[in-house]
Order: C-alpha cells, then sequence, then structure tokens
C-alpha cells in the first residue's frame, strides 16, 4: 500500500457516518463507524477501522452481491469510497443483535468532493428492519 493516500495523522477517529454498499446501490448503515491510522515499524501508514451493524441487514446486503465497498464520511468535508475493503464479521443472525465488523483497505481509498459523495449517498437504496 501507499503512504501518501492517508491525509490524517496517526490516531482514532470517529466516522460520523459511513455504509456498506452493494451492487445496484443497495446500503447498509454502520453504527458508531471510527477508522485507525498508525505507522508500521517499516514507516507505512496503515488504515483498519470497524463498526456495528445489524447482522440480518448485512445478510440481506450479501444477496445481492458478496462484493461490498465502503461509503465514508469524515467530516469536513472528508468522503471517502473503500473499494473492495477485507471486512471481517461476527455471525450471530438474531433480528436484534448488533454485531462487531473491523475492515481494512485492498488498496487506496478514492476521494469524493462534497457533491460526489452526496450523489452517492443519494442514489443509495438503504435497507433497514423497517425497509425489510
Amino acid at each position: 500500500m501507499m503512504t501518501d493516500w492517508i491525509p490524517f495523522e496517526d490516531g482514532r477517529y470517529v466516522v460520523p457516518e459511513a455504509f456498506l454498499i452493494a451492487a445496484g446501490n443497495a446500503a447498509v448503515a454502520l453504527q458508531s463507524p471510527y477508522i485507525e491510522i498508525f505507522t508500521g515499524r517499516t514507516g507505512k501508514r496503515w488504515l483498519k477501522g470497524g463498526s456495528l451493524v445489524h447482522n440480518l441487514l448485512m445478510v440481506e446486503l450479501m444477496e445481492e452481491t458478496g462484493e461490498l465497498d465502503i461509503l465514508l464520511n469524515a467530516g469536513e468535508n472528508f468522503g471517502f469510497l473503500m473499494r473492495s475493503p477485507d471486512i471481517q464479521a461476527g455471525k450471530v443472525f438474531s433480528p436484534s443483535v448488533r454485531s462487531s465488523i473491523k475492515f481494512m483497505p485492498t488498496q487506496p481509498w478514492q476521494p469524493l468532493t462534497p457533491t460526489e459523495f452526496r450523489e452517492l449517498k443519494a442514489a443509495m437504496k438503504l435497507i433497514t428492519s423497517t425497509t425489510r
């Protein structure tokens, strides 16, 4: 991974909003999302993140496709699209259970202008417990 694509200093950052997005723009909101930036022993900067998600909604989203992207609003006009990150999630399928997920980019994320972020968000078909 390149070291210059992460515009933040080392630390943990709360992300105001984030979404898992499948093909066809089906999406699920992530709850309490965050990212962590850190510098490894070799001097490379890395990013990883996590959040909570309602498991059944994520399962429904994955019925669309196995490939998911993450749309992040990091605040102050910092929007990013993370294509096909590595995602690790819990495997409990009770309707009311939320599990933590962890994600790590497989390639540099795509910076978005505020307009691009709003357009992607407007195109989403958000899956919620009331829309199922």
